[in-house]
């Protein structure tokens, strides 16, 4: 198998197709004429690129009044719900609780339904962001879960490989604390 980069700075470059969940907009049609024909847009959907299966979701518990919010609970539940199992890259705006999820305004902002969902279909790399403090990267089981963040361009790219022995670290900068 092919190794698969995740660079959190590079999203439409040259290569294959890179899918992408949306961090905030929701942008089909000009977006997709604008970013180019390597970029696939997942919004609760999935791709295979170079034989790696990935899923992608942009919904994320309410926060201010962003795009894709839901209210914690059964509404962001059946979302999850539809996460396949035998993924190898799930990608979602926001972190599972737990994982990358400390904020410096206080407390942790991650998911339980999505944790839940994620350790139940268990896919091979999560990659998330949306909390800019707690970059960095975790493993749980099967699973690795990387907070790619990169804070407005204050914390570098986190870069990551993917192939079949597993995820392996290429460079993972330190959360900003």
């Amino acid at each position: 198998m092919a190794p698969a980069w995740a660079h959190g700075a590079d999203a439409a470059g040259s290569g294959p197709p890179r899918p992408s969940a949306p961090a905030r907009h929701p942008h089909q049609g000009p977006f997709r004429s604008d970013a180019g024909e390597d970029v696939v847009y997942l919004q609760d959907g999935e791709a295979t690129v170079e034989g790696l299966r990935f899923w992608g979701s942009p919904w994320q518990p309410a926060y201010n009044d962003w795009a894709f919010n839901l209210p914690r609970g059964a509404a962001l539940a059946s979302k999850w719900a539809a996460i396949p199992e035998g993924l190898d890259v799930l990608i979602t705006h926001g972190p599972p609780a737990g994982f990358g999820d400390r904020s410096s305004v206080g407390g942790r902002g991650g998911c339980t339904d999505l944790r839940e969902r994620v350790l139940a279909v268990r896919p091979r790399l999560h990659l998330f962001g949306h909390i800019h403090d707690d970059g960095g990267l975790w493993r749980e089981g099967d699973t690795c879960f990387a907070n790619v963040t990169t804070w407005e361009c204050e914390r570098a790219p986190t870069v990551l490989q993917l192939d079949a022995r597993g995820v392996t670290e290429v460079s993972i900068p330190p959360a900003r604390r």
